[in-house]
């Protein structure tokens, strides 16, 4: 087949691995409108399932991959003048530059085209047999038939917006700081010997009274590193080159939508077909399993010599793909929301705070009080009934939202 990837992310990039190392007579070109070298983003976060993956997949960029990336086990959480720790899971990072560079390498090894500084408009798609729209929640390609697609777009309430700095968190490390006019928090985690990713996250008022959507890039960045002073330790806050300068980007999240992922021989990938919360770090990692499940849909049986057809290909892709995304995109809701009503929580004494924190994806934390949930969870971690209870309660809550989710998304 004649294969046209347009975007060159992580998406775009992997999947151009998997179809050239499934088929080396497959003809595959990336379009990637900005030239080599030139991303955005600071580092991206992922777990160890991924991993694994990837080494099913292609065992020589995973372990690229691996060998370029930080871990940490602990999750830290400053809230005032309190501090809690608390183990986890080990969690991973990498910058996404290194990452960009390594997923380019391997697919000019296997013989794909990488074409930069090739801007696709939706008005003029390359001619091939497929064409992936890999181009992001912006896609161009995807907008010219947002109609067919059924693209819909949701913001959320409250602001954020990405920076990076030099101070290295040993762990995945929140920050909340209250101010006179509300609460103003961060996340930061490591992806590299010296940089790490910050992001910050505030309600519109505590944004506006705050000056932030007035300030310019140089006024906004200062005052941020007076409010995480104590989480920074005196390094500064940085943010990628921007034409033009003026305020910084924030932005609220957008949460993004289709009816449906393909249209003839256009499929949507990654970002470009659904969009999760960035609170629950899955945006690389959700983008690099679509792109194993449209390699692998794609794929000729070893039993049959014909390849499926494209439609049924796509099809199948677009059906594994939207069952697995429900359990994530339900979490990133609940996650979102949890912190749209943070002030809830951060009454609670920090050890609280701090374990609700981890609880942010249950469906039924909104319905219960905080010290009731807290309770009920301790429970269920030393109570058999007492976890029997809290899965009934949070699966009937689950599907409630979603029926209403899909009523909403429907009408």
């Amino acid at each position: 087949m004649e294969i046209a990837c347009v975007g060159g992310g992580p998406a775009g990039l992997y999947l151009s691995i998997l179809l050239k190392r499934d088929d080396p007579g497959h003809d595959v070109t990336v379009h990637e409108r900005d030239p080599e070298g030139s991303t955005y983003g600071w580092g991206v976060t992922y777990w160890r399932p991924l991993l694994d993956a990837l080494h099913r997949h292609d065992p020589e960029s995973a372990r690229a991959v691996e060998e370029h990336s930080v871990s940490w086990r602990d999750g830290v959480a400053h809230v005032g003048g309190a501090t809690v720790r608390h183990r986890g899971d080990t969690g991973h990072g990498i910058g996404r530059h290194r990452l960009l560079e390594i997923l380019a390498a391997r697919a000019r090894s296997l013989g794909v085209r990488l074409a930069y500084g090739d801007e696709i408009t939706g008005a003029h798609p390359p001619a091939a047999d497929l064409v992936v729209a890999a181009d992001g929640a912006g896609s161009a390609v995807r907008g010219r038939h947002a109609g067919a697609f059924g693209t819909r777009v949701r913001p959320g309430r409250n602001r954020y917006l990405w920076l990076g700095t030099t101070k290295v968190f040993d762990a995945f490390t929140f920050a909340f700081t209250e101010t006179a006019h509300g609460w103003i928090w961060a996340y930061g985690y490591g992806y590299g010997p010296a940089h790490s990713t910050c992001v910050v996250e505030c309600a519109p008022e505590t944004w506006t009274g705050l000056g932030l959507d007035r300030a310019d890039e140089g006024e906004g960045l200062v005052l941020l590193e007076k409010l995480f002073a104590g989480l920074l330790d005196g390094h500064p806050l940085t943010t990628r080159p921007r034409p033009g300068g003026g305020p910084l980007p924030w932005q609220p999240f957008r949460t993004l939508t289709n009816r449906t992922w393909s249209h003839g021989n256009l499929v949507l990938l990654g970002d470009a077909a659904h969009t999760t919360h960035y609170s629950i770090g899955a945006g690389t990692t959700l983008a690099l399993e679509d792109a194993a499940a449209l390699a692998a849909a794609l794929r000729v049986p070893r039993a049959r010599r014909a390849r499926p057809a494209l439609s049924d290909a796509l099809a199948r892709y677009e059906r594994e793909r939207r069952a697995a995304l429900l359990p994530v995109q339900s979490a990133a809701r609940y996650s979102a929301r949890f912190y749209e009503n943070l002030p809830r929580y951060l009454a609670l004494p920090p050890e609280q705070m701090f374990a609700l924190l981890g609880q942010r994806h249950s469906p039924l934390l909104p319905y219960l009080p905080p010290r009731l949930y807290h309770r009920l969870d301790r429970a269920a971690g030393q109570f058999a009934p007492a976890r029997a209870l809290k899965r009934r309660l949070g699966r009937h809550l689950a599907r409630t939202a979603q029926a209403r989710a899909l009523a909403r998304a429907d009408g």
